[in-house]
């Protein structure tokens, strides 16, 4: 299968943090495709990346960056395929507001949908969201998945309700 998003990252170390979107698509049997871009370090790299990424098939772009945290918005400015901002809290970080608000504060024009501070699942989960506007394959596994979290809440309701609640947090 071709990849329909690409999971970009500035740097290896935002892996650990970006896993989770591969993860969430994985389990939704969504083909992806993940590397290294880096808006600072190679510019080239980024620009072609984005400028291709259409022609080669993606219908998304999730793009995880710390610190300056420019990589998201770069890339929606070259392509229009929708970019999905995952702010990292990286080491050169200040407590991640930096990454949340570079990639948050886009100008008119280069929209950038952003999620929480390290929230890559999430960001697989609109990916998916998005490609389910018109895949009704990918729609039902999304809905799957909602109903699924939905019972596990109720589950766990059901058994705080008869277990009681008062020593459960010890």
């Amino acid at each position: 299968m071709n990849p329909l998003v690409g999971i970009i990252m500035g740097s290896d170390s935002d892996l650990p943090v970006m896993q989770a979107a591969s993860d969430i698509l994985k389990q939704f049997n969504i083909a992806h495709e993940v590397t290294v871009v880096s808006a600072h370090r190679t510019p080239h790299r980024m620009i072609e990346y984005a400028q291709t990424a259409a022609g080669r098939g993606l219908k998304v772009i999730i793009a995880g960056a710390g610190g300056a945290a420019h990589l998201p918005g770069m890339v929606a400015s070259v392509t229009t395929l929708p970019v999905i901002g995952v702010p990292i809290k990286s080491s050169n970080s200040i407590d991640g507001w930096d990454s949340v608000l570079s990639i948050l504060q886009m100008p008119n024009g280069v929209p950038v949908g952003t999620v929480a501070l390290n929230a890559a699942k999430n960001a697989g989960i609109l990916a998916a969201e998005i490609l389910g506007t018109y895949d009704e394959k990918v729609s039902a596994t999304i809905a799957a998945y909602k109903q699924s979290m939905q019972k596990e809440v109720i589950e766990k309701a059901d058994k705080m309700k008869k277990d009681g609640w008062e020593n459960k947090f010890d």
